[in-house]
């Protein structure tokens, strides 16, 4: 089985595909962390669109065979983050939903951050932050010298903007013109030491990108129909040699869960055990009142 997309769906059959999975993404992510009773949840919910526009609309890649020579590649820079990759592992078949409930226990395959030995489909480890990008410029480099031009989506976060190998990665894929590399920066303005603007202003981020020859398309990354949007954009300027694209998300830290949305400490989570269930319950509500 290989997933490629339905290219006769129309944006609004694509849109609702992504909107469900993000759903079923940010319910696993929440099982997930009721297993340790903390941990990264609330960029899992504010990923989950972004995750889901990504393996519900846009990658090839065959679920049993993750491996597939010709699969697109998506790569994580953010290990943190690997409770919401995870949950897209399983809505893509190729982790098995009930391996979820052994996230982060020994002998795992589904460890606290992302471990590319590990998980299948993990492309890379990431728990060091910054050199997901140049990992990813690499790889472009090597599929083009093998005459391969599959897709490569690097998924990084808007505090990986501190460093500076992200910007070099950044001018090296424009000087090679990395046409089929797209960058996803998820948007949350939080980091472990605060607030994105207080720890290093990386505004004006869209000049920034543009400055380094990238086409930048900034999007609310919690809007479905916006991600898909901007994959066409990329999509209809696109070719195998030109200028690598990159998408801002804005995206807000427990989206879907009002309970975590406000929480003051939410780079990593404690939820308290009786509060788990009220998570659900306010996404379920959420996504049902948002389908009437």
């Amino acid at each position: 089985m290989t997933a490629i997309k339905d290219k006769t769906l129309n944006l609004d059959q694509r849109t609702k595909e992504v909107r469900d999975a993000a759903y079923r993404i940010r319910h696993h992510a929440l099982n997930m962390g009721e297993v340790q009773g903390q941990g990264y949840v609330g960029q899992a919910l504010g990923a989950a669109d972004m995750f889901a526009s990504v393996y519900a609309d846009q990658l090839a890649f065959r679920p049993a065979e993750p491996e597939w020579e010709d699969r697109d590649r998506f790569l994580l820079s953010t290990g943190h983050y690997a409770i919401g990759f995870y949950a897209a592992l399983a809505e893509a078949g190729i982790v098995p939903v009930e391996e979820l409930e052994t996230y982060g226990s020994d002998d795992s395959r589904l460890p606290m951050s992302g471990m590319s030995t590990y998980t299948p489909g993990m492309e890379i480890s990431g728990g060091s932050l910054g050199h997901g990008l140049s990992i990813a410029v690499g790889m472009a480099l090597g599929l083009r010298h093998q005459h391969k031009n599959q897709r490569i989506i690097n998924f990084l976060s808007d505090g990986e903007l501190d460093e500076g190998s992200t910007w070099e990665a950044a001018m090296g894929a424009e000087h090679h013109q990395l046409g089929q590399l797209t960058a996803m920066v998820d948007i949350n303005a939080l980091q472990a030491d605060g607030a994105t603007a207080g720890v290093l202003r990386t505004e004006p981020v869209t000049e920034k990108w543009e400055a380094f020859g990238w086409y930048a398309q900034r999007v609310n990354g919690n809007d479905p129909r916006a991600l898909l949007q901007a994959f066409d954009n990329i999509a209809a300027q696109a070719s195998s040699t030109g200028r690598p694209s990159v998408i801002l998300c804005d995206t807000k830290v427990g989206r879907g869960v009002p309970l975590l949305e406000d929480r003051e400490k939410a780079h990593f989570m404690r939820i308290e055990e009786n509060e788990w269930q009220i998570c659900r319950e306010q996404l379920t509500e959420g996504f049902e009142g948002s389908n009437n």
